[in-house]
C-alpha cells in the first residue's frame, strides 16, 4: 500500500503553526541559503495529502508550493471551495486515511507527503506513516497549533539521522517502527 511520510518544521516548544495557523514565524527565521532537504524529499513522493486547515493556510500563499498532486481531507468543504487558479492541482477526497491510501495505492502512488497537523495525527493513528523529517527551530512560540495530539498508545521511532544548522535549526528523521 502506499506509504506517508511526514516532512514538518516546528518551534522547540512544539507548534507547527500559529493558533490562528499563521506561519509567518517560520519564513522570517529559516535560511533560504541553506538545504534542508526538502527538494529532494518531495522529488520522491508521488503527491501531497493534507486536511483543510492546512489548504486553506496553502492556498493564501503568493506562489503555490507543490508541483504534485495535492489531496486535500476534508467532509466540509466542496469543489467549489477550491480556487480556480488551483483547478488540477489540488481535488478534494473525503475519505478516511486507510481509504484514501488503498485509492491512491490503486493509482499508482508509493509514497505520500502527509501534511498538517490533524491530518498527520491521523495517518499516525491509522499505522499509516512510515518515517518522519523534523525539523526545530530555535524559538519558543508559548502557543499554537501542535504536530502530535493524544494518541490511544505509544509509537516507537528509530532516530535515522540527526543534523545541526548553521541557523540553529536542527533536523531529525525518525523511522516509524
Amino acid at each position: 500500500m502506499t506509504t506517508g511520510h511526514v516532512f514538518m518544521a516546528q518551534s522547540l516548544d512544539g507548534f507547527i503553526a500559529r493558533r490562528d495557523h499563521g506561519l509567518d514565524w517560520l519564513a522570517s527565521r529559516t535560511d533560504p541559503d541553506e538545504d534542508h532537504g526538502y527538494d529532494d524529499f518531495i522529488a520522491d513522493m508521488d503527491g501531497v495529502v493534507m486536511g483543510r486547515a492546512t489548504f486553506l493556510t496553502v492556498s493564501k500563499f503568493e506562489t503555490w508550493p507543490y508541483s504534485k498532486p495535492v489531496i486535500v481531507l476534508s467532509d466540509s468543504m466542496t469543489d467549489a471551495d477550491i480556487p480556480a487558479h488551483l483547478s488540477g492541482k489540488a481535488r478534494l477526497a473525503q475519505l478516511g486515511p486507510r481509504q484514501l491510501m488503498e485509492q491512491l495505492d490503486q493509482a499508482g502512488w508509493k509514497r505520500a507527503y502527509v501534511d498538517g497537523g490533524r491530518t498527520v495525527q491521523s495517518f499516525l493513528r491509522a499505522g499509516l506513516i512510515r518515517d518522519i523529517t523534523l525539523t526545530i527551530l530555535p524559538l519558543l512560540l508559548g502557543e499554537g497549533r501542535s504536530l502530535f495530539g493524544e494518541l490511544e498508545q505509544e509509537i516507537d521511532l528509530d532516530l535515522r539521522e540527526a543534523k545541526g544548522f548553521p541557523s540553529g535549526l536542527v533536523q531529525l528523521h525518525y523511522r516509524v517502527k
